[in-house]
């Protein structure tokens, strides 16, 4: 069943007047809602704040942009260098948005937001300009993807290719972080064809653990639960929904070349996996390709493994080995290890 029109309906009328239900209670940091204009703020809703995950000279996505509080937030957090894009198909939300945009350029030192019509499941079509030849968001454009509460209101048969949407507009490295309302069961039809806990992002939520699989097999890695609240935002015959944020990365699309690297896991559970499939054992010199390397050690896996970088530099060729390869002490021994305690500590 398409849910779209009650989503533009709902939406419609928060543009028009504050709609509580629409939204849970969230915690923003108050720094970056004071330039904001209130009717901004009191017409925003979701469930996260995935602004906080937006770092200096970020190119930022945010979908299902709303009244534009998260772009507006994230702006102040991009830099010089940085700028942010809001998606949102609702022309109601889109105006109210672009309303302020005058006012908060001049605040924020130029005009780093803008502002987009389009559905979030086909970021290629702009709907502000359906016969452009261009795609709306272009492929490996964008440093972090965000959205609050928006991924639950696209319809089911649309959802794998909104992940891989997602996906494609991402830059290699680049991130994204998406806070979402989830439930701990399967949701019955009967509640997904309800209209009103449709739109208001109920019974289109994900399933805890479908939520992250799909990011996983999309082809994102370091996929995450970065925040999951204690308590459910509502019970609906028994099914618990509540507000969480995922994060995940995007690999780089560089080959997988052994040039003798190696990595150790910290602990404490006595192996991991990582999303590719290697094997780590806790304390023990694993051996990987540059590319892992590179990823365990500066990326989201960086507090968890020390990095061992060859004794020699070698030419290196594609990796072969099978997951859970050990490396030999004397071919990473005398050189230098990342993430390892610095300075003298022995008596």
């Amino acid at each position: 069943m398409d849910m779209k029109n009650s989503v533009v309906e709902r939406y419609t009328e928060g543009a028009e007047a504050v709609q509580p239900a629409l939204c849970c209670p969230v915690d923003y940091d108050a720094s970056l809602l004071a330039m904001l204009p209130k009717e901004v703020i009191e017409k925003d809703y979701g469930c996260g704040d995935p602004s906080r995950y937006v770092q200096d000279g970020d190119v930022v996505l945010d979908l299902g942009s709303g009244s534009g509080k998260i772009c507006y937030m994230a702006a102040q957090l991009v830099g010089e260098t940085g700028r942010v894009i809001g998606v949102d198909m609702n022309d109601d939300m889109l105006a109210l948005a672009r309303k302020y945009q005058p006012e908060m350029s001049q605040k924020l030192g130029g005009e780093k937001v803008s502002f987009v019509k389009g559905q979030i499941q086909d970021l290629a079509l702009c709907l502000d300009n359906p016969d452009s030849t261009e795609p709306m968001i272009a492929d490996n454009s964008v440093d972090l993807v965000l959205s609050n509460c928006v991924l639950n209101l696209v319809n089911d048969s649309d959802k794998k290719q909104l992940v891989e949407e997602i996906f494609r507009v991402v830059k290699p490295g680049g991130r994204i972080a998406m806070s979402d309302i989830v439930a701990d069961e399967l949701i019955p039809e009967h509640l997904k064809a309800d209209p009103e806990l449709w739109s208001g992002c109920i019974s289109g939520s994900f399933l805890e653990d479908e939520f992250l699989d799909s990011f996983k097999q999309a082809g994102f890695r370091a996929v995450k639960c970065d925040k999951w609240d204690a308590e459910p935002w509502q019970v609906v015959e028994g099914i618990e929904f509540r507000s969480v944020t995922i994060t995940a990365v995007k690999g780089e699309d560089v080959p997988c070349i052994d040039k003798g690297h190696a990595v150790i896991y910290k602990g404490p559970y006595a192996q991991t996996a990582d999303d590719e499939g290697h094997v780590f054992y806790r304390g023990k010199r694993m051996a990987v390709c540059e590319r892992t390397y590179d990823f365990l050690t500066n990326g989201s896996y960086g507090d968890d493994f020390i990095g061992i970088s060859p004794s020699q530099e070698i030419a290196g060729e594609l990796w072969c080995a099978p997951a859970g390869t050990l490396r030999p002490a004397r071919e990473t021994k005398g050189n230098s290890h990342r993430h390892a305690t610095k300075g003298g500590s022995c008596c």
